[in-house]
């Protein structure tokens, strides 16, 4: 590719595309090759992976990661660039740094595994191309000499070495012959210094001189020796150049043979393009046309039901007006009553007889009406209601006609929201689909409905990140090939946690019993063994011993802010109590295991059955609810029913707890309907800690966050 610099500016300005970063859309900058062996800037990994971090830590924190609550660790701010650049971390750092990412180029993740950006190459081929575009469009403007004094002189000359540009006195000057540097390798003026020989990331001080054929990537004989390499096929890097320079020319020889044909598919191209256009101009008119049907109906039918509405309120009214006339003859001097009135004072008795016995019937009908008032018309207007429920469904169901694409149907089991929501979909005619689009909304709390949010995926599953916390989400699904697309999917609605999630794992050293529980390598399962020991133990009875609870904690505490984590209990599990403690509570259980008065039985421990109700009414450095045998046992409270038949519960799948520290308030959540359980006040004068407690068969496994994983690529070279 780099050839002797005889490509015309013409043919290098004609190739821009291919020099484009696809993150910052700028020209390349110092390119790394990414594991999908694509291209990206330096610095836009850099900023991809810092914001990725960051979106991790506001996660694991209230608002932001510079309040994190996390106990021994520096803030984030003041080693932000460092976390990037260094390989490797522990688990104690402020969050588990960010590896993974989405390629910009394909949108498949990538995994920088341990090392990080240490781990990946510089391509000095595609820079060197990009300096030479560079060039080409700069043409008209000189390098300047770096070591001339101001004004500088026109550069004629670059040393490799040195990685400097020189006027010819200059170079004179500090290239005298006799010396080592008059040995230097110089080209043309140039930005661009490359080193002469490519070294080994794993291996720094290694140079490359192999080629992993597996791995398809240049490796060190240390790598082939004893590192990630060593049980892969290698070949020698001249073998490999000349491999690959053979197939890459034979498949430029190739394209050039055919550019006759690459011109006929060009101008194919441009039918194609100017058919779409008018293809694409007409299904607009005829959707326009459909629209206006639609309208036309709308129309006709609003005036049809105006028209109804206002002819029944005629109606009425006037039935009304009537009604009131009526009334208001009913008062003195006014209608009925004047008129009866002036009838009084005929004296001709014939007369008065005569015209007195119709009028007292009116008069008679007038009382009646006064003693049961009835309007003569109804004001709700309930039956003149258009019910436009199933059509607004159907409208909002308006797509293009599916041609036979079957409508995805979202996974309901296989989908959760935890830090991030997890949808699955299932497709019965997966292979006929090119791609999928999920949309998703949050739902206000009075059911007001916000603009959809899509996303193209390319499999049955996607991550969704930035939901808000304790909040309601509606998601769908359809299903496109091509230009046709199927009508959506059942909607799936998820309830996010009420704060952000707190990232832990189990600790090993604090009050953790080997000898009853078992941890896992990753810390995020433990087991109780009721085995031969708890035998042991359950004997000392007779002499007046205890067994009690084994504790394991987490091993971060919180000091400030909300924070949600969720877990899931066996269904095996005897007995299994979970919530937070206080430090120096936890001090006071865990001081000795083997202690003659078990904290069991200590007054305030929470512990024994009726030690809650001892002390609801205060607030306690710890609070633990009971789980066991497939049951949720609320604690007993003054608020509330203590009939053992309201307070046991059957256990949840996954439980969840909220502390919100500055409240001083633990929640208990049901977390497959996110539904609060039970809650109470808690002394956060302390820092506090995810606190469980196990006795006999029983284990616990901490829900594990929902992250994108790093998929395995097969690209042909």
């Amino acid at each position: 590719m780099e050839g002797d610099g005889s490509d015309s500016p013409v043919t290098i300005k004609n190739i821009e595309r291919e020099l484009i970063c696809p993150a910052c859309k700028e020209l390349f900058t110092h390119p790394l090759i990414l594991p999908c062996q694509h291209s990206i800037c330096h610095k836009c990994v850099k900023e991809l992976l810092l914001t990725l971090d960051d979106s991790f830590n506001d996660v694991g924190s209230d608002n932001s990661n510079q309040s994190s609550p996390r106990l021994r660790l520096p803030s984030p701010s003041m080693d932000k660039i460092d976390r990037i650049n260094r390989p490797g971390w522990k688990r104690n750092s402020l969050t588990p740094r960010t590896t993974i990412f989405p390629c910009p180029g394909c949108e498949h993740d990538v995994d920088l595994g341990e090392r990080g950006i240490n781990g990946l190459f510089r391509n000095f081929t595609l820079e060197t191309i990009v300096e030479r575009y560079r060039q080409a469009a700069r043409a008209a403007t000189a390098i300047m000499c770096d070591l001339c004094k101001p004004p500088p002189q026109e550069s004629t000359k670059s040393c490799m070495d040195c990685s400097a540009s020189y006027c010819n006195e200059c170079f004179k000057i500090y290239h005298p012959w006799g010396t080592v540097k008059a040995q230097h390798e110089y080209v043309g003026p140039t930005t661009n210094f490359r080193p002469k020989i490519l070294m080994c990331p794993e291996h720094e001080t290694e140079r490359i001189n192999m080629y992993c054929e597996l791995c398809r990537r240049p490796v060190c004989h240390l790598c082939k020796l004893g590192g990630n390499h060593s049980n892969h096929r290698v070949t020698t890097m001249s073998s490999a150049y000349k491999t690959l320079k053979e197939k890459l020319s034979k498949d430029i020889d190739y394209l050039i043979g055919k550019e006759s044909q690459v011109k006929s598919q060009i101008s194919e191209l441009n039918l194609l393009m100017k058919e779409t256009e008018c293809n694409g101009e007409r299904a607009k008119e005829e959707a326009i046309t459909h629209f206006e049907k639609l309208f036309e109906i709308l129309e006709e039918r609003k005036s049809s039901v105006l028209k109804a509405i206002d002819s029944s309120k005629k109606l009425r009214l006037d039935k009304f007006q009537t009604q009131m006339e009526e009334y208001r003859g009913l008062l003195e001097n006014n209608g009925l009553v004047g008129y009866a009135q002036e009838v009084l004072k005929e004296t001709d008795q014939s007369c008065f007889v005569q015209t007195a016995k119709q009028l007292h019937l009116r008069i008679q009908k007038a009382t009646e009406s006064l003693k049961s008032f009835r309007p003569a018309a109804q004001t709700s207007f309930e039956d003149y209601v258009v019910n436009t429920s199933k059509q607004t469904e159907l409208l909002g169901e308006l797509s293009f006609f599916s041609s036979g694409i079957d409508v995805p149907e979202i996974n309901e089991e296989q989908s959760k929201v935890y830090n991030n929501a997890l949808i699955n979909w299932q497709h019965p005619e997966k292979d006929k689909a090119d791609s999928y689009v999920l949309e998703y909304r949050k739902i206000n709390r009075d059911d007001e409905m916000l603009s959809w949010n899509e996303v193209e995926v390319c499999g049955t599953s996607k991550i969704i990140q930035d939901l808000e916390n304790s909040s309601t989400y509606a998601f769908r699904v359809r299903a496109y090939r091509g230009s046709i697309c199927s009508p959506c999917s059942r909607e799936l609605i998820l309830h996010t946690p009420p704060a952000p999630v707190f990232s832990f794992l189990f600790d090993e050293k604090c009050g953790y019993n080997n000898e009853h529980l078992l941890l896992n390598l990753k810390r995020d399962r433990v087991e109780s063994r009721a085995g031969y020991n708890l035998l042991l133990a359950a004997e000392r009875i007779q002499v007046g011993y205890y067994t009690s609870l084994d504790y394991i904690i987490g091993d971060t505490g919180i000091t400030k802010g909300k924070h949600f984590w969720a877990f899931r209990v066996e269904p095996y599990s005897y007995l299994v109590k979970v919530g937070v403690a206080s430090s120096d509570k936890l001090q006071e259980w865990l001081r000795s295991p083997r202690d003659a008065v078990s904290p069991r039985y200590e007054q305030d421990s929470g512990h024994d059955s009726g030690s809650e109700d001892a002390c609801f009414d205060s607030s306690q450095p710890f609070t633990l609810v009971t789980i066991g045998m497939k049951k949720f046992f609320i604690p007993k409270s003054p608020t509330s029913s203590n009939d053992p038949e309201n307070r046991v519960l059957p256990m949840p799948t996954c439980i969840g707890i909220f502390l919100d520290y500055d409240k001083g308030k633990v929640s208990f959540y049901d977390m497959d309907h996110m539904k609060c359980l039970y809650e109470r006040q808690v002394d956060c004068s302390h820092t506090l800690y995810p606190a469980f407690a196990l006795m006999g068969s029983g284990g616990i496994q901490l829900e594990e966050p929902i992250t994108a994983k790093y998929l395995e690529y097969q690209e042909n070279m």
